[in-house]
């Protein structure tokens, strides 16, 4: 599979190895999925970002599975469409195309390595707008640990994507008393919610994550119909 990435940018992928630990968990979640009817007439976008700087190494493996898993669940919900953004190293930053098949992304996500570099929150912050401007978008589900930016700008740049009705779910990976500050700031200015995780969480991290998909395919009541996810996710939404 060929995805474009950028002006300049392109991926290929292989297969995504599979968790066994964790597939029950996730067989149940696509059963529950499967009986949820999209919003009449919308095909839900959700764009999924990560923080693959080097500070977040030790539990990339871990985070790869379960967001791997994710896409597969995504894929699952009628009228998803899904696309992969990262940022790590000197200022690299890049893009898939969306697709329906998000298990595909899955399957990039095992050709990502994490590189040093400072966090590029601002430029995830400020595709979203740009992608908005071009067709409307369900949810933001961002995956970090850290934020070395200016928080007043990147929370402007909430604000604005807030306005144009997307929501941010902010799942902080650790203990960062600064980017734990601006990501509740972006998710209480968006609507979203601010979800930490440490590697101690991971089935929770996975109902969350699945249930953010939810959400992107089929609104606040296709959430409130589902299960597991929806009782952890919804008491952190401002509905």
């Amino acid at each position: 599979m060929s995805v474009d990435m950028s002006k300049n940018r392109d991926i290929t992928s292989r297969q995504a190895p599979t968790a066994p630990s964790i597939r029950s968990d996730v067989e149940a979640f696509l059963a529950e999925a499967g009986r949820i009817a999209p919003a009449a007439g919308a095909r839900g976008r959700l764009i999924f970002a990560l923080d693959a700087t080097m500070s977040r190494q030790p539990t990339w493996d871990l985070a790869c599975g379960l967001q791997a898993e994710m896409f597969d669940a995504a894929g699952a919900v009628g009228g998803l469409q899904v696309q992969l953004v990262y940022f790590r190293g000197i200022g690299e930053s890049r893009a898939s195309a969306f697709v329906a098949n998000a298990a595909a992304l899955g399957d990039l996500m095992v050709k990502i390595d994490c590189r040093g570099g400072h966090t590029q929150i601002g430029k995830v912050l400020a595709h979203v707008r740009r992608e908005v401007g071009k067709r409307p978008v369900a949810a933001l589900a961002y995956v970090g640990d850290a934020m070395e930016e200016n928080p007043d700008q990147l929370c402007h740049l909430a604000g604005e994507i807030g306005l144009l009705g997307v929501r941010a779910f902010m799942f902080h990976e650790g203990r960062d008393k600064a980017a734990e500050r601006t990501f509740r700031e972006i998710a209480r200015l968006t609507g979203g919610a601010y979800l930490p995780f440490d590697r101690s969480s991971a089935a929770e991290l996975r109902a969350l994550l699945n249930a953010v998909a939810t959400y992107a395919a089929g609104g606040l009541k296709a959430l409130e119909q589902s299960k597991d996810g929806a009782r952890l996710l919804l008491p952190h939404m401002k509905r």
